[in-house]
């Protein structure tokens, strides 16, 4: 290919010994209108052999503003083969993709710029094309979703008749829900399923505790009655707070988020326990991990008016958690993963706490649930006991 009369230098060897000022050159005058003879200069550079991310780059700007697009992704995918983490680069790359009539892989490069964005942020100088992205994402997803939705029902499945596990894959592939995982802070056991929210209907002793709320409530009130709310701890201590649950730490040694045990981390409170003997009973038919100094932990927790939880996770991935409803005024929710849910008192909520998730109280009453953890019931009889052992502190 002829060059441009602006750029200056005569060789690829001359323009590998001087690639800063090459780069300079082509700066300017891409700046200046001239992409032409911007082009020129970049491409002396790759010629030479020139690695240096900027400099590709520019090329492929260049390639663009002289309406070039297979140049450009040539130049596009030498410089993601050098640097796979460039946001632009990738941006420009799906612009591509889409131009070429390859949607999926439009969407493909926009969401790994996208995602690099969220764990790494963007550069100012690329603000712009990051909100750009984002737009043309959102318009590809909703394209492709509603493709997907005509193609099903020409075959005779039309979305009203989806099942919810169906529906919900089709808005992850749609970009309409987040696929969270579990993360646990401490212990880790592998190959669990990543469900945010069971059926409570799965768990054949939920009945017997629902049909105990009452009872529950009534024992919980006694005891606020008789002793208000003293006996209630801040949930997160110093000596804690910083290590379990870093996104709240404003709540640490705070009782907008306050719980009392009536068993924690295996060690019954005798005395509560007395106080509230329908509560303890009707938990006894749950499969409530019994392990020494680590489990159940059984508790009536406390978010005052106007709190909330920050999104966070919990340490094991081994058990789930379960909240029983007792005093719930209208605007307090709980979001685990992608579903947000407000709570209704004597319904149990039975969710991974490995997910993220948080909770907030938006009335301006108090909100007390009973929560409990129970065995995963994916582990097997011989896993429970292998962690029991591991476990205990005894």
């Amino acid at each position: 290919m002829a060059l441009a009369r602006g750029c200056a230098y005569e060789s690829p060897m001359q323009a590998g010994a001087d690639q800063d000022s090459l780069i300079r050159e082509g700066a300017q005058a891409l700046r200046q209108g001239r992409a032409t003879e911007a082009r020129a200069c970049f491409e002396r550079l790759a010629a030479a052999g020139s690695t240096e991310p900027i400099a590709l780059l520019l090329l492929a700007i260049s390639c663009r503003h002289t309406q070039d697009p297979a140049a450009e992704e040539a130049a596009l995918d030498r410089l993601l083969g050098v640097d796979p983490r460039s946001v632009r680069g990738m941006i420009m790359k799906a612009d591509c993709r889409g131009f070429a009539g390859d949607q999926a892989g439009a969407i493909g490069y926009y969401r790994a710029a996208l995602g690099v964005v969220e764990v790494s942020g963007a550069a100012a100088d690329d603000a712009v094309e990051v909100e750009r992205a984002r737009s043309t994402l959102r318009q590809l997803e909703d394209r492709a979703h509603s493709n997907r939705e005509a193609l099903m029902s020409a075959r005779g499945a039309p979305p009203e008749s989806w099942s919810p596990r169906f529906a919900r894959a089709l808005d992850i592939a749609a970009g309409r829900r987040k696929l969270y995982v579990q993360r646990p802070t401490v212990f880790t056991f592998p190959e669990l399923p990543n469900v945010q929210y069971y059926d409570p209907e799965g768990f054949p002793w939920v009945a017997a505790i629902e049909a105990a709320t009452a009872a529950v409530r009534e024992e919980l009130r006694a005891l606020l009655t008789s002793e208000g709310h003293d006996n209630f701890r801040p949930y997160i201590q110093a000596k804690e707070g910083a290590a379990r649950l870093d996104t709240n730490k404003g709540l640490v040694e705070s009782k907008d988020w306050s719980a009392l045990f009536l068993s924690e981390n295996g060690r019954p409170d005798e005395r509560l326990i007395a106080r509230c003997p329908r509560t303890w009973e009707v938990l006894q038919g749950a499969p409530l991990a019994d392990i020494p100094g680590w489990g159940p932990t059984v508790m009536f927790s406390l978010l005052k008016a106007g709190a909330r939880i920050a999104a966070h996770t919990g340490m094991f991935n081994t058990r789930l958690v379960c909240h029983l409803p007792l005093i719930v005024p209208p605007g307090c929710f709980f979001r685990v993963g992608n579903d947000v849910r407000e709570w209704q008192e004597g319904k149990i909520f039975i969710f991974d706490d490995t997910i993220e998730h948080e909770a907030w109280n938006d009335s301006a009453e108090d909100r007390v649930v009973l929560i409990f953890d129970i065995w995963r019931p994916e582990l097997s009889a011989q896993e429970r006991r292998e962690l029991t052992a591991l476990f205990a502190n005894a």
